[in-house]
């Protein structure tokens, strides 16, 4: 069944998204770098073989609804479909389990395509979708809340068509059911397992769990009942949990490994002069930054978040921690992307003596001690003490913790609310409103104080979903992300590039704008 192709039809119009200034690459000077989309000679895809990828994170879950972390996405994609999926190059929505119409702007029709079962057998149905956005949007521990608010309540039509009701219009609902929303889980295998099905998961998607050694390996095998005739090729998955970026890439030249993903700019020259191994390049999303807890002191003080921001020299954070492949980011969108906003750039250029007069503003002229977590790998130690040594100038004396990603940032996002910053990223979503919503709307995960900043930022959330028109989005997001900025309630540091190093077995592998890989289609050679 195809979608039907009239002015209610839920996607972003087409000519704006595929406009060069929307998404485009030029800006990014990424021919210059080799840093465009790759094409490579693929052989006939062949049956068979297990992939093995060199995994930079332990996942925080492999419940899609509880986890909290970006990096689980690469793992939970081979276990679970979405609703929605979107193109790789431009993140269009586009139909994936299910098909949508908006009968009316307040109504969304998801159409879920026939004959598709979980791996435990449990049909994929409207009943089972159905009970999957219910979990998403009211389960107690669910960190999907603020992306579904606008879902008043859910009804089965039939047994394959499932009706969302709105409290208002939600243009980003799409792309919202292209990400963990969209993941739908068994509901007799999580039912059964309840809290403990993060350990026990269950998708539809094309391969289905085998087993998890915390920080070792997760393993996963051909789903054999997969509704996409022909697919997986591969008979299945090992990722190897390989936090340090450099031991990872040494895994695949010494062909322990098949695949290393999100590795370091600084790795490229290893990779390009193995001849068993190709680079894969593109721009992504990714955003490296300092999260702030601003609804305590001392971060609620708005002249300390504002000359931390004027005290960072993003152009040779970039420099020392990227080997400059990378793009200085003032705000949480790249310069390409269809909503960013040049005027907000100019906000915070690197100026030490205003940031120690906002800091003496902030009667911290004597300077302050503040708390902040971080990841063990070399990189993040790297970045870190460029930070440190930034911010040290103005008199902010940093005292890390360092841990793993689901550790740390589980602390700073979780219950402990630990440490005043964390020095992370965002490794982006599929809609601006998305990224916007999770980390300052009221009681979202990624806001670490879960409180509202104003209720005018909260109506702008509201209001860049009420709407599909690009241009219109664009100038609500523009009053977004001027808000966020002139306030300093992130500290944007750089936009990463996608590294990762294939051996030449590997076939059909394409990175896409998340940085966030997909394996679905890839085949081994030999």
């Amino acid at each position: 069944m195809s979608q039907r192709r009239d002015d209610r039809v839920s996607r972003l119009p087409s000519s704006a998204l595929q406009r060069r200034d929307a998404l485009g690459l030029a800006g990014l000077g990424l021919a210059g770098l080799g840093l465009g989309w790759p094409v490579f000679a693929q052989t006939a895809p062949k049956k068979g073989g297990v992939l093995r990828i060199a995994s930079p994170a332990n996942p925080s879950s492999l419940d899609p609804a509880v986890g909290g972390a970006g990096s689980d996405h690469a793992i939970l994609w081979t276990m679970y479909d979405t609703l929605v999926e979107w193109d790789y190059a431009t993140l269009k929505p586009k139909p994936g389990m299910a098909e949508w119409i908006f009968p009316d702007p307040k109504t969304m029709l998801l159409r879920i395509k026939p004959g598709i079962s979980f791996h435990d057998g449990t049909p994929c149905d409207a009943e089972a979708v159905r009970w999957n956005i219910e979990r998403n949007r009211g389960d107690a521990a669910s960190n999907l809340k603020a992306d579904l608010s606008s879902i008043e309540a859910s009804a089965v039509v039939s047994p394959t068509q499932v009706k969302l009701m709105l409290d208002q219009p939600d243009a980003a609902l799409p792309a919202v059911f292209s990400d963990r929303a969209g993941m739908m889980v068994s509901p007799t295998a999580q039912k059964a397992a309840g809290k403990a099905f993060g350990r026990n998961p269950v998708g539809a998607g094309p391969w289905r769990f085998v087993s998890w050694a915390d920080n070792q390996k997760v393993i996963v095998t051909r789903h054999a009942q997969y509704w996409r005739t022909g697919l997986p090729y591969l008979d299945g998955i090992e990722f190897s949990i390989i936090p340090e970026l450099a031991t990872g890439l040494r895994s695949v030249v010494s062909r322990q490994n098949d695949l290393a993903y999100q590795l370091s700019a600084r790795y490229r020259p290893i990779i390009t002069r193995e001849k068993a191994l190709r680079l894969v390049t593109g721009p992504t999303l990714y955003c490296i930054q300092l999260y702030m807890n601003y609804a305590r002191a001392p971060l609620d003080n708005p002249k300390l978040r504002q000359a931390i921001n004027f005290a960072l020299n993003r152009e040779a954070f970039v420099k020392a921690t990227m080997d400059g492949v990378g793009e200085p980011a003032h705000m949480n969108l790249p310069s390409t992307h269809w909503a960013y906003d040049k005027s907000v750039a100019g906000l915070y250029p690197h100026d030490v003596a205003k940031a120690r007069q906002l800091m003496a503003d902030a009667g911290l002229a004597a300077g302050i001690d503040l708390t902040i977590g971080g990841y063990t790998d070399q990189d993040a130690v790297r970045r870190g003490e460029i930070v440190m040594d930034q911010l040290g100038k103005i008199g902010i004396r940093l005292k890390f913790t360092n841990g793993t990603i689901p550790e740390i940032s589980g602390q700073f996002f979780g219950t402990e609310k630990k440490f005043d910053m964390l020095l992370s990223a965002w490794t982006g979503r599929p809609d601006p409103s998305m990224s916007y919503s999770l980390m300052y709307a009221k009681g979202a995960y990624y806001n670490a104080g879960r409180s509202e900043f104003s209720p005018e930022l909260s109506a702008l959330l509201q209001e860049s979903r009420a709407r599909e028109d690009i241009q219109w989005r664009k100038s609500v997001f523009a009053k977004i992300q001027r808000m966020v900025m002139e306030n300093a309630l992130v500290a944007p540091l750089a936009f990463q590039f996608e590294i990762d190093a294939l051996s030449n077995a590997v076939q059909g592998f394409v990175p896409n704008l998340l940085g966030k890989p997909k394996f679905n289609n890839l085949s081994l050679s030999g």
